[in-house]
């Protein structure tokens, strides 16, 4: 490459991958590490669509045949999860009897304890592709949770976090849209609708894996699949202009139309709840409340069949849709509206007695659920759950970014790493009390961030050419600058603080002289030459003469002889989007497009090295960066807009042990785990009646031999 600069004397060695083969050979069609790898005396050849790539071998390497790349004694344990996904789902906010909050994002189920600050993480959705999208919850095993690419069911204790079942796997079409347990039987049953055309509604008996029955229910949207709580034999769908109330008897399922009559027939029936008196309530987009009730009488002309669902009331909630309905403990009932951004409590007659509006900052409202005493959750369509009383306002408990996430730098000397998305949001995060440091609104997307090594500025790059510095404690704006048209993929800093590296997608490295630790910025220079977009570039500690024993202060170029065993075979040279060197140099940490974090040794100079895998996000992972004290990964999600911390521990700790509870929160986990004890023994005990006679007979006959034999003895 060239570098077109002022004539000031200086030295610039800069390690940079292109972003096509006609670069640097890289990013070819097929990589084959075994059959097509060579060593030559001083270097070894790597061909990729039969052209070579040559990697020196450094100086101290006396034997190359003498070195081996095992898989590093680190491991990776999840710590962490930062994000909820509810711009797209509905009704995924539960508060469980263990003083927890359960959520999901990405592939993770996601329990948060908000008043100890504690996660735990069930991890059973493991494939790239599988996104937990909605679930229901069993009162005595826990939650069940699924996932779209090639979709299944699971049932989890939320206790124990294990897997008690998995079901469906080659039935379900596309996907799975709504789910339910039962309710009158004690949950042993399962309704589940799928993606197909023709939405297909299931009965499953979950704890024998059995599918009991099956039915085309409409080609329109169906939103929501519920048993009646009294009834066992009804079960209730509803979704665009419709609304459909299911007899089932056996392996036979019949249809019963719900029927409008004189009230305006609404676009979408988008959620129901079951009042005490066995009543279904409706909540549609027209902003509106139905009341249906099963008729006992005949009916009368156009009413439907006798025993039908008839609307006897209609009630109107909010300005815009109902988007959710939750039925409290003590009868009453929250309504959560889309437009209007409200929520309404009702009284037991349905009347409105209170009512709140989150602010527009959060979105609108996806989920609303019961909390602790007074309190209620929310989770909203820019991804926030929120706690809150009517009387005290809304508390954020969880937030994250709402669109695809790449820009992601640590803190050279704190426990702080910021993160950037095309949602325009850049974010600090404190990677110990796991919280937001700060927020602030770009007027670009962002793509990629780096701080300077005085840790008091970081330099932020957009989708549009202008990068940003921001003071990273008040993140006031420092410095604004414009390098070319098209998006910047990397930020980089030298050690010294004295220099900024820009990489663009126009194929230049634009290069700028930095003073008054980060506050000013003055253009030095242009790099030009490159074929393609810079994707990755790396700056030496100090200048020597001979590119194969130079010394990187930082390894993120994804070639290089003591990185390339990374490469799988059969990669199409695009898979790895990010791989980075731990600052004790002892390990390296790769993000790839099959939603997996690894983690290689390093050096990392054998063919086809081996690697911990680790499975938490849905969607490619776009980048990965170690904290400056080397304790801690942090990893980011493109689709999922994820951010998972990850804690690294040496093989001989037990990466099964949790941590330690207090006495409070054991006693509930106990009180939690009893009571599903106590109703899994209720259920054995009844089904064992039918045979009460045998046992009965069983127990004199014995008590009898016992007599004949004491009898015997004496005489």
């Amino acid at each position: 490459e060239e570098c077109s600069r002022d004539p000031r004397p200086t030295k610039l060695f800069l390690k940079v991958i292109c972003g096509q083969m006609s670069c640097s050979l890289l990013f070819s069609k097929k990589i084959f590490l075994s059959s097509n790898f060579s060593t030559e005396g001083e270097y070894i050849k790597m061909f990729m669509r039969g052209r070579p790539i040559t990697m020196f071998i450094p100086s101290d390497v006396e034997n190359y045949d003498d070195v081996r790349t095992e898989l590093p004694p680190e491991r990776l344990k999840l710590e962490w999860v930062y994000g909820y996904r509810g711009r797209d789902c509905r009704a995924n906010v539960y508060l469980l009897p263990t003083g927890e909050i359960v959520y999901f994002i990405a592939s993770v189920v996601v329990l948060f304890n908000y008043e100890e600050r504690t996660q735990r993480h069930y991890l059973g959705h493991t494939d790239c592709g599988h996104a937990v999208i909605c679930w229901s919850y069993h009162p005595s095993y826990g939650t069940l949770s699924l996932t779209p690419l090639q979709p299944h069911v699971r049932v989890w204790d939320s206790v124990s976090l294990s897997t008690l079942q998995i079901i469906g796997l080659g039935t379900f079409e596309r996907g799975v849209g709504s789910l339910a347990f039962s309710k009158a039987d004690s949950g042993i049953h399962l309704s589940v609708i799928d993606d197909s055309n023709e939405h297909m509604l299931t009965v499953w008996d979950w704890q024998k894996k059995s599918k009991i029955a099956e039915i085309k229910t409409t080609n329109e949207v169906v939103l929501v699949v519920e048993f009646h709580p009294t009834d066992a034999n009804t079960i209730v769908t509803c979704g665009k202009s419709h609304i459909f109330f299911w007899t089932w008897s056996g392996s036979s399922l019949a249809r019963k139309q719900g029927i409008f009559g004189k009230y305006e027939k609404p676009k979408f029936v988008q959620c129901l709840a079951f009042l005490n008196n066995g009543d279904i309530l409706t909540g549609d987009s027209g902003g509106i409340m139905l009341i249906w009730t099963r008729s006992t009488a005949e009916p009368a002309p156009g009413k439907g069949p006798k025993g039908a669902f008839q609307i006897t009331r209609q009630i109107k909630a909010h300005d815009g849709s109902v988007f959710t309905l939750c039925q409290m403990r003590n009868g009453t009932l929250l309504t959560g509206g889309g437009k209007d951004h409200k929520i309404i409590l009702w009284d037991h007659d349905l009347n409105p007695e209170r009512d709140i509006e989150v602010p527009d900052q959060y979105g609108t409202i996806r989920a609303v659920a019961e909390g602790k005493g007074e309190q209620f959750l929310v989770g909203t369509s820019r991804n926030f759950i929120l706690r809150g009383t009517f009387n005290d306002g809304f508390q954020v408990e969880v937030q994250g970014h709402t669109d695809e996430l790449w820009g992601l730098a640590a803190h050279p000397f704190k426990d702080l790493f910021l993160t950037c998305a095309q949602d325009r949001q850049v974010c600090l995060w404190n990677s110990v009390d796991h919280t937001l440091e700060w927020t602030r609104l770009l007027d670009e997307h962002g793509h990629c961030a780096d701080f300077h090594p005085s840790g008091s500025v970081v330099a932020i790059g957009t989708h549009s050419g202008k990068w940003y510095a921001l003071d990273a404690e008040t993140r006031d704006l420092v410095a604004i600058h414009t390098d070319g048209n098209e998006q910047l993929s990397l930020m980089r800093y030298s050690v010294d603080g004295a220099l900024l590296a820009v990489g663009s997608h126009d194929n230049f490295i634009y290069l700028y002289t930095v003073s008054d630790k980060g506050r000013k910025y003055s253009r030095y220079g242009k790099c030009t030459g490159h074929s393609s977009y810079i994707t990755h570039l790396d700056v030496l500690i100090r200048n020597r003469s001979e590119c194969k024993d130079i010394d990187w202060a930082t390894y993120t170029c994804v070639l290089g002889y003591h990185v390339f065993g990374v490469w799988p075979e059969g990669s199409d040279g695009t898979d790895i989007n990010a791989l980075v060197r731990s600052h004790n140099r002892k390990v390296i940490a790769l993000a790839d497009d099959f939603c997996k974090v690894h983690l290689f040794q390093y050096p990392c100079s054998r063919p086809k090295a081996p690697s911990h895998k680790y499975s938490a996000h849905s969607s490619h992972v776009t980048n990965v960066s170690f904290m400056h004290r080397d304790s801690h990964l942090i990893s980011t999600g493109g689709k999922d807009t994820s951010i998972m911390q990850w804690r690294l521990v040496e093989k001989t700790s037990s990466l099964a042990v949790r941590p330690l509870l207090s006495p409070a929160r054991s006693a509930q986990r106990q009180q939690h785990v009893t009571a599903a004890f106590l109703s899994d023994y209720k259920s054995w005990v009844s089904s064992l009646y039918p045979f009460k006679f045998f046992f009965f007979f069983f127990f004199f006959f014995f008590f009898f031999c016992v007599l004949v034999c004491c009898y015997v003895d004496i005489q």
